[in-house]
């Protein structure tokens, strides 16, 4: 569960900006979001 917990608050973060109608801001963490998980899913790896 603990590893979940950021991508629920992300998505908790980006549900509440879009119903208060900030839906640029929401689209734009959420972009954020997928570009950090994409670049620590391909980064190279430290040795």
């Amino acid at each position: 569960m603990k590893a979940f917990l950021p991508w629920l608050l992300v998505l908790a973060l980006v549900i509440a900006l879009d119903a208060l109608g900030l839906r640029l801001l929401a689209t734009a963490v959420a972009v954020t979001w997928l570009c950090y998980c994409v670049w620590t899913w391909v980064r190279p790896q430290r040795r």
